[in-house]
């Protein structure tokens, strides 16, 4: 255990709050949803936002941001538990909440699809809703949502980020999809599967006969996530589009 220097006052600075915010991104009826709650109290009480608290004395950011998920959007333990968590950035400005002085850590965690969520915590409500229909957010979380969608779509370039928001098993036309909602663009199909099947490791094939998807009745291959995790050569967005 360390000791505190000689001289040193740790009242000669201002005391600040530590908070963690969560943007929770999911596919979901070929759209990009985001998890969002319902303040139950003020600041902001009614105004929806992203999910998070405050950080305990005792407890880590990630720690934390895995407990305030589970107590404010009732999703099991189990399932906040497997998550991938990414830290996003940390959120610095003075005056970013009425209260006090308050930093806020923010993580993105991306995932294929979660149950219903229902409000717990310091949350009367909790709810899937689509992106392009997220209202006004309490404090700066609409930049730290932008950021997050901003992170996802430059890390599908370069990575195989894609395959977190699919199921273990799943068709190129699923893997597709994914690239389509984030960037907002149509994809050309030969195009989008030759480039998948080449990049080493980015998909392998599920034994096994195909399944059939969709309305015309034609079988698809069925692929898992490969041991890649980054993209050579990368899977470039169409030129002029952003996320």
């Amino acid at each position: 255990m360390t000791t505190r220097p000689e001289g040193y006052d740790p009242r000669a600075f201002e005391p600040f709050a530590v908070t963690v915010d969560l943007a929770v991104l999911t596919v979901r009826g070929g759209r990009l949803h985001v998890l969002l709650v319902q303040r139950g109290q003020e600041p902001y009480a009614g105004a929806w936002a992203l999910p998070g608290g405050f950080v305990l004395p005792r407890e880590s950011a990630g720690t934390a941001a895995r407990r305030e998920l589970a107590e404010e959007t009732g999703l099991p333990g189990a399932v906040v538990a497997g998550l991938h968590l990414e830290q996003l950035r940390t959120y610095t400005e003075p005056d970013r909440d009425p209260r006090m002085r308050v930093v806020s850590v923010a993580y993105t965690a991306l995932v294929p699809d979660l149950p219903e969520p229902r409000g717990g915590g310091d949350a009367a409500e909790a709810r899937w809703l689509p992106y392009d229909e997220v209202p006004a957010l309490a404090f700066d979380h609409d930049l730290i949502l932008a950021d997050a969608r901003e992170r996802v779509g430059a890390k599908l370039e370069y990575t195989c980020l894609a395959t977190a928001f699919c199921p273990p098993e799943f068709t190129l036309g699923e893997l597709r999809e994914v690239y389509e909602t984030v960037w907002g663009v149509p994809l050309d199909r030969p195009n989008f599967r030759r480039k998948v099947l080449t990049t080493p490791g980015f998909v392998e094939a599920v034994e096994g006969p195909p399944r059939r998807t969709g309305g015309r009745g034609k079988p698809a291959a069925l692929y898992r996530a490969g041991g890649a995790t980054a993209l050579h050569p990368p899977l470039l967005r169409p030129e002029g589009r952003s996320a």
